[in-house]
């Protein structure tokens, strides 16, 4: 499996956990989607997803202060589900340089997502990057 294959199970495991709050551990979910074939073992994806799900809160937090005028509620699930992803390998990969990070979201946002959200998922993860000092 690439790397844009093991992206995309994160983000399936990301997107299906924003609807399982509190019904079934991310480990859970994990083993559930795996014993479905929804995902395969991965060690990437096990990396990403459960650092997701652990730094959940500081991702979100991010992600608000710099989408002006969205409130994290606003903001389509799968375009949220994305970007979590995106800066969480921004922040804590370093084996994966930000600016494939972006790509590989708004590649996502395309995939998976409404006509205008890969412009803005590209707006919010540029300001991200640059506030983190990721962009010279």
């Amino acid at each position: 499996m690439n790397r844009r294959q093991a992206r995309e199970n994160v983000f399936y495991l990301v997107f299906e956990a924003e609807f399982q709050k509190g019904e079934i551990s991310p480990p859970e979910l994990l083993e559930m989607a795996q014993e479905l074939g929804v995902v395969e073992n991965d060690t990437y994806t096990e990396r990403v997803f459960f650092g997701v799900m652990n730094e959940l809160k500081s991702l979100d937090s991010k992600i608000e202060e710099l989408s002006k005028g969205w409130k994290l509620d606003r903001i389509s699930k799968v375009s949220l589900a994305i970007m979590r992803i995106c800066v969480y390998e921004m922040l804590y990969c370093e084996d994966i340089p930000f600016n494939i990070s972006i790509n590989e979201a708004v590649e996502l946002a395309k995939k998976f997502d409404y006509e205008k959200a890969p412009s803005f998922v590209n707006g919010v993860l540029n300001k991200i990057a640059e506030k983190e000092g990721l962009k010279k």
